[in-house]
């Protein structure tokens, strides 16, 4: 859904004037530092920057830390691993053949067995051979063991999304298929802080990850990000832009349709819009998004994957269970 579309729905819904305060890109409150002098050093990182160095740093802090993909030993296409292989040696970063079920089942095997297993699909569109192994496996250890075992320690990295010339192979956005599955989390940054942060939690989670990385923004813009090491909580969505006419979810690159749809909204209709960035779409924070819409009393939902049976479905089903009585007419 673009920026003008969204205006052209806000257009329709009768609001009283009303005033809107920011909040920071990363509120404070969904935020843990593993460093307390995290905020003393700071170096300007795009996106798949930040996802560098979130790698660098887990294989730095954790020896039995393991990062294998397609041609991640040469950087992989996107540079996200470059340089890590010559730093932290063939036997921790390593290429592998050319088959996602492979590589997503030798990652539940090494993760299965106490090694901290972070493996790359190449795009998100080749995920799917891998699936048998995430949803099957890697989500249903714990439970089919009854508790024995796990393999916890795995995060599965895939670029997401569409992007100028990609096509139907390089173009698609999968997270639905896996938010259907317990035992799994799945993740989603917006910018680089959020990458970061993020990518650093995933890994050290006792809980499989899907962490899907949204490709268009990778080189989009560069923000300060924290040198040193940093979580941001699995837990929490992030309210970037506080309002009180109407709430707006989204998640990854769709923040930034979002964001700029909200901005019109504020000078050409004079619409105070909330903003709510998921970051993690299993579990999601029920709790966070009903606050905000029971406030706002309205609610609009966005995001680049298809409509039918999309996140975005499961969202409205639960807003409209538990937000019902708090909706408003027309004013």
């Amino acid at each position: 859904m673009r920026s003008r579309e969204l205006v052209c729905m806000f257009k329709r819904l009768p609001l009283l004037s009303s005033s809107r305060t920011f909040l920071p890109r990363s509120s404070p409150r969904c935020f843990s530092s593993r460093s307390s002098e995290h905020h003393l050093e700071q170096k300007e990182m795009n996106l798949v920057g930040a996802i560098n160095n979130a790698l660098h740093i887990a294989l730095d802090t954790d020896p039995t830390a393991i990062l294998l993909g397609e041609d991640v030993g040469f950087g992989g296409v996107f540079r996200a691993a470059v340089d890590l292989q010559e730093k932290f040696g063939k036997s921790r970063v390593f290429n592998t053949p050319l088959c996602e079920q492979g590589i997503a089942g030798f990652a539940v095997g090494l993760a299965s067995e106490g090694s901290t297993a972070i493996a790359e699909i190449q795009f998100a569109d080749y995920i799917f051979p891998a699936f048998d192994q995430i949803v099957n496996e890697a989500a249903k250890y714990r439970f089919r063991s009854g508790g024995q075992f796990d393999c916890g320690k795995l995060t599965i990295r895939t670029p997401y999304g569409a992007v100028g010339h990609g096509g139907l192979y390089h173009s698609q956005s999968p997270e639905a298929y896996f938010t259907h599955t317990p035992g799994l989390r799945v993740i989603v940054p917006r910018s680089p802080y959020q990458a970061k942060g993020l990518l650093l939690s995933s890994i050290r989670c006792p809980d499989p990850v899907i962490f899907f990385e949204p490709k268009a923004l990778y080189r989009a813009s560069k923000e300060l990000v924290p040198v040193s090491d940093y979580e941001i909580s699995l837990f929490n969505a992030d309210v970037v832009m506080e309002g009180s006419d109407i709430t707006v979810i989204g998640y990854g690159a769709q923040l930034g349709v979002l964001e700029k749809a909200c901005k019109k909204a504020r000078e050409e209709l004079n619409i105070s819009t909330e903003i709510i960035d998921l970051r993690s779409l299993l579990p999601w924070d029920k709790e966070t998004v009903c606050k905000s819409v029971m406030k706002t009393g309205r609610c609009v939902i966005s995001h680049e994957a298809p409509l039918t049976s999309g996140f975005g479905a499961e969202l409205a089903a639960s807003i409209q269970k538990e937000c019902f009585f708090e909706f408003r007419g027309s004013d």
